[in-house]
C-alpha cells in the first residue's frame, strides 16, 4: 500500500523527528534527530552515534515510536503524524539522501540509521477538524 500524498507531503515539509526508545525496564526515552526521507520505502534516515544513550538502547531493542508536529497554536492548521517501525543500520543509497538534504553532513563522520516505518498516523485538522489519515505497512 502507497503511502498516502498528504502524509508524504507532511513529512517532506518538515526535517525533525522525536524518536522514543525503551530503556531495559520499559522506560521511555527520547531524543530528536534530523531526517531525510525515503519515500519509496516510508524510511527515515537520520545520524546518531554510538555513543549516544539512544542509540544503545534502540540497537537492543529495535521497535521505536516517533512523532513530527507543526507547532501552531490555531487549531484548524494542527498537524501531527505519529509513527511506529523498526530501526536499522542504513542500507545502500541512505547516505547520499541524507547529504543531498543536509549538504554540510558530507564531511561528518556519520553513523547512520533508518526507521523503517510500519505504521504512520497523520492528524490534519486542514482537512477537517481531527481527521486522520492512516497507512499501515502490508506485509
Amino acid at each position: 500500500m502507497e503511502v498516502d500524498k498528504k502524509i508524504d507531503n507532511f513529512i517532506s515539509e518538515h526535517h525533525v523527528l522525536t524518536l522514543a526508545v525503551a530503556t531495559p525496564d520499559g522506560a521511555p526515552y527520547c531524543c530528536n534527530c534530523f531526517y531525510a526521507y525515503d519515500s519509496k520505502t516510508a524510511a527515515f534516515i537520520f545520524t546518531s552515534g554510538m555513543e549516544t544513550h539512544h542509540a544503545q538502547l534502540m540497537t537492543a531493542n529495535n521497535r521505536v515510536a516517533a512523532s513530527i508536529v507543526l507547532e501552531t497554536r490555531t487549531v484548524g492548521k494542527v498537524q501531527g503524524l505519529q509513527i511506529t517501525g523498526h530501526i536499522r543500520e542504513a542500507i545502500e543509497g541512505d547516505k547520499l539522501a541524507y547529504i543531498k538534504q543536509y549538504p554540510y553532513a558530507a564531511v561528518a563522520d556519520l553513523t547512520l540509521w533508518r526507521l523503517e516505518a510500519d505504521f504512520m498516523k497523520l492528524t490534519d485538522n486542514t482537512l477537517g477538524f481531527g481527521k486522520k489519515l492512516i497507512w499501515q505497512k502490508q506485509e
